[in-house]
């Protein structure tokens, strides 16, 4: 059974930073693209970052750029996204993917396997 485990999100406040972590089981995923996305209530979920299968290629959407930094270590199946500078718009459920091929990609439909999703609340 696959199963993507997401470390626990939690409280933080604007301007502090917070580290997430997903380590995968059941299947490696070294070969495959990996991404975090976020979900508000009402909202699609939305790819903030991308990492291709050798950590060589990242991709981050536009408010995350220079913010936050998604890594990954193959060795223990898992990815990290490191977020600093956090604001208050990036309260959301986070949710670490992998994706069906080796590249990075800033598409939703681009993962085909699921975490159980993370809360990060960013207080002002």
């Amino acid at each position: 059974q696959v199963q993507l485990v997401e470390s626990v999100g939690g409280l933080v406040q604007a301007g502090g930073a917070l580290r997430l972590s997903c380590a995968a089981s059941g299947r490696t995923f070294s070969s495959n693209a990996r991404g975090w996305c976020r979900q508000t209530p009402g909202k699609e979920r939305e790819v903030v970052a991308s990492i291709s299968w050798s950590g060589c290629n990242t991709v981050y959407a536009d408010s995350e750029k220079g913010r936050f930094t998604i890594s990954r270590d193959n060795a223990k199946n898992t990815v990290y996204l490191q977020m600093n500078s956090l604001k208050t718009e990036d309260s959301a459920v986070y949710y670490c993917a992998a994706g069906g091929n080796p590249w990075t990609t800033a598409r939703r439909t681009g993962y085909d396997s699921w975490g159980q999703g993370t809360q990060v609340t960013v207080s002002s």
